[in-house]
């Protein structure tokens, strides 16, 4: 028994790429929405994703394999499982689109590796500030958007593993949209909010705030906070899936900046998903490769972090229970 589990895992681990390109298939065919209602056969499923009825066939097979799908009664499907969870939630279906840039660059790791982070890559391209550079305000509308999307979850976990009620001001920085901070506005209405990212984000931050998507009367700064001050006047700053896209050099300088707008007694929260986390280590292999990929940055263990805070100026973190820690981590430090 044993070594058939054993023999199953490895198998997973020889054909997940296989797996990750049935998902990529659904989910930008729309097969997880056209199972979402009543029962469908191959015909309707052919005719609403533009497939052969083989093809159509071949790729529900594949899904109910994967527990996507579900065989209802003969010739008749619907969601699955994980099918369910996955049309649930558009932000990992918008990470999952996401990813044919990261399958790309994936072609032949090999290269991808003995290129050193020398060679552009479509991730790093797509994640321009990554790299120094200064995104278009194209560039930033879609990544901004990417994050945005996949942003909700994330709140989800801080607010249940943090209590704002203690603070007066909230500064978020690389807040994009400002997605958080209208999840957070709407749990604490009492805090005063701020914002602060790239000129270009802040600009489509801006224009979003007047379309009702941010919170109300959230400042927003705009600057790079390698080289701009961050505003001060805020006890709490928060980096939500910020720390880990950068290097060990550069999330230094960041968190100084951040210690140095907070006042005495200030608090910083770090929420994104840490290594070597109980139960979700394998997100680690994820968050390697793809970091890698996109030109800056890597996956820390909390006591990584911690390091960082120390020499930053901080004098004490702690690690917070987050529910979904394969989603974020959170540590809370204290100037």
């Amino acid at each position: 028994m044993v070594g058939r589990s054993r023999a199953r895992q490895v198998f997973d681990l020889v054909a997940g790429f296989t797996y990750s390109q049935v998902l990529a298939a659904a989910v930008e065919l729309g097969m997880l929405d056209h199972l979402a209602g009543e029962p469908q056969d191959i015909s309707a499923l052919s005719a609403r994703t533009g497939l052969s009825e083989p093809a159509a066939s071949r790729l529900i097979r594949a899904m109910v394999a994967l527990e996507l799908a579900e065989e209802v009664a003969p010739g008749r499907w619907m969601l699955g499982r994980h099918g369910a969870v996955v049309q649930a939630d558009r932000g990992v279906q918008a990470m999952i689109r996401h990813h044919r840039l990261l399958f790309a660059d994936l072609v032949d790791p090999v290269a991808l590796l003995t290129a050193d982070r020398r060679e552009d890559t479509a991730l790093s391209r797509f994640w321009t500030y990554a790299r120094g550079g200064n995104p278009t305000h194209r560039s930033s509308s879609a990544y901004s958007e990417l994050m945005a999307e996949s942003q909700a979850m994330v709140a989800r976990e801080v607010l249940a593993a943090y209590d704002f009620s203690r603070h007066r001001a909230v500064l978020d920085v690389g807040g994009g949209h400002g997605v958080f901070l209208k999840t957070l506005a709407t749990r604490h209405p009492q805090l005063q909010l701020g914002l602060f990212d790239l000129p270009a984000v802040a600009q489509d931050c801006v224009a979003s705030s007047e379309r009702g998507q941010t919170a109300e009367g959230c400042a927003v700064h705009a600057g790079d906070f390698f080289c701009d001050p961050l505003p001060s006047g805020y006890d709490c700053i928060t980096l939500l899936r910020i720390l880990h896209d950068h290097d060990d050099e550069d999330a230094l300088r960041l968190l100084r900046a951040v210690c140095a707008a907070l006042p005495a007694g200030g608090r910083l929260l770090i929420a994104e998903p840490m290594a070597q986390t109980p139960g979700a280590e394998a997100m680690a292999a994820y968050f390697e490769f793809y970091l890698w990929t996109m030109g800056s940055g890597r996956p820390r263990a909390p006591g990584e972090i911690g390091t960082l805070l120390a020499r930053a100026g901080f004098h004490r973190w702690t690690l917070r229970r987050s529910n979904q820690p394969i989603i974020s981590s959170v540590v809370v430090a204290y100037k």
